[in-house]
């Protein structure tokens, strides 16, 4: 929320596919150039897209590391009117879903 812009929204999805739980977060922000969104999951390192916002840049980096810490993967795309879309993945452990 602290880097989204107003008016504004959030979306964030769970589930299931194919034996893999997964965990989908949307939002509108600032426009990220193209081939910058994977420069977020660097510790300490943020666009200053919105100033006036403190932030250390730690967000997706600490993301990235439970991701990688679980086996799982995370990416992020910028969205072409602004905003990202960052989709985490885990493989399931335990009994299926019902």
């Amino acid at each position: 929320m602290r880097h989204n812009v107003s008016p504004g929204w959030i979306r964030v999805t769970t589930g299931e596919r194919d034996e893999v739980a997964f965990l989908d977060v949307s939002s509108t922000g600032p426009v990220i150039p193209p081939g910058m969104a994977g420069v977020l999951f660097e510790p300490f390192h943020r666009l200053d897209l919105t100033p006036g916002r403190p932030g250390l840049g730690l967000g997706l980096a600490i993301v990235q590391s439970v991701a990688t810490a679980h086996d799982g993967t995370v990416s992020a795309q910028s969205r072409a009117n602004g905003g990202l879309d960052v989709s985490l993945a885990l493989l399931r452990l335990g009994p299926p879903s019902p």
